[in-house]
């Protein structure tokens, strides 16, 4: 498809969810961002605040990362934290095997209890390469019922895998135009990041954002 560099990089959100990631790491990836001209960096909470010059990036983070099964209260404490702590977006895990039991209902409640704790735009991860389709509509939906910003494909932890452009045109079809749409996991080059925009994503998670507005083929995964 046709997208310029910058609208590109102005839908991303600057990874570094590594465990083993350090707080001069975390810098130098805000560093990055703010020569990229990405949307956002996306750290772990144990990062925050962020005692740096972030100019006009945001901040995100995650709870419930990266499994989804802790319980409704400790994710919402955790947003509730974070937020406290300068995260502008919230990237939050669901319960997954709620899901494939057929509880939606309480995939929905979680979601509510960590949108009730979060000041600003809440993303719900919703490990879509572990799912049917019909299981992804049926996260979408409840993710949209429960008052949720955005529908996010993955963590890029699960060894089912990342995104897919089948995945996002799902949510596309589902939520498209109400809610956001975030790819995320294993987008390692400029074609899959536009095939993913194309698909309906309207923000991606990257850890190799230059490789990709470069252009060229990044190793490593999200």
């Amino acid at each position: 498809m046709s997208i310029t560099r910058e609208t590109l990089a102005k839908m991303i959100d600057h990874t570094l969810l590594k465990t083993d990631a350090t707080r001069a790491q975390v810098a130098a990836l805000v560093e990055e961002a703010k020569e990229l001209g990405t949307y956002s960096v996306c750290v772990s909470p144990s990062m925050l605040p962020l005692d740096v010059d972030l100019g006009e990036v945001l901040v995100a983070t995650v709870v419930g990362f990266p499994s989804g099964n802790h319980t409704p209260q400790a994710k919402a404490f955790e947003a509730e934290e974070a937020c406290r702590n300068g995260a502008d977006e919230v990237d939050m895990v669901i319960n997954i095997g709620l899901l494939k039991e057929g509880r939606a209902d309480l995939v929905e409640e979680e979601i509510r209890a960590v949108r009730a704790a979060t000041s600003g735009v809440l993303k719900v991860i919703i490990e879509s390469a572990a799912l049917t389709d019909d299981e992804i509509v049926a996260a979408c939906r409840a993710s949209e019922a429960a008052g949720a910003d955005f529908v996010k494909t993955s963590t890029g932890f699960h060894p089912a895998g990342g995104a897919s452009v089948h995945a996002v045109e799902i949510m596309q079809a589902t939520v498209g135009g109400r809610l956001g749409i975030k790819a995320s996991g294993g987008i390692r080059d400029w074609e899959t990041a536009t095939a993913m925009v194309a698909a309906g994503a309207t923000r991606l998670g990257l850890s190799s954002s230059r490789a990709v507005l470069d252009g060229g083929v990044a190793d490593g995964s999200y």
